[in-house]
């Protein structure tokens, strides 16, 4: 089980987390869309979209951080700075598959939002994977 653990276990971390973001993600949607925002109106459906994603980054980035690659990295400003830029791709896929899917298909949008919220965690991991928290070979977050 420890060899185990010891070659998935930051995988298993990462969807641990990515399930936690999801439901920090989908909550914040779903709460915005079913009290405040008209899901119908495609500006409005992109307001909800846009305030799920930065409270779910937000939470990610702590997490991921401290959790999933568990940076030793000491600029951590520089860190969140990318991390949230890798973001902005996945946002803008997200958003793009949101509005194909819900104003140009009219599929229910609280289904549509949990398909894309998959491809995107997916994305997620990848570019956080290669590009936020890649490790030297001594096995430290690269310093900026």
């Amino acid at each position: 089980m420890k060899e185990f653990w010891e070659k998935y276990g930051e995988i298993i971390r990462y969807l641990i987390i990515g399930g936690l973001t999801t439901v920090v993600s989908l909550g914040t949607y779903y709460l915005l869309v079913w009290f405040l925002l008209d899901p119908e109106n495609p500006v409005q459906l992109q307001t909800a979209n846009v305030i799920s994603w930065i409270a779910a980054v937000t939470f990610a980035y702590f997490t991921n951080r401290s959790f999933v690659f568990r940076s030793k990295n000491p600029n951590r400003v520089a860190e969140a700075g990318k991390f949230f830029l890798s973001r902005v791709g996945t946002l803008l896929l997200d958003m793009g598959m949101m509005f194909l899917g819900v104003t140009v298909l009219h599929f229910n949008d609280k289904i549509m939002k949990l398909v894309v919220q998959v491809v995107v965690t997916v994305g997620n991991y990848v570019l956080s994977k290669l590009l936020v928290f890649r490790k030297k070979k001594t096995g430290e977050n690269k310093g900026e």
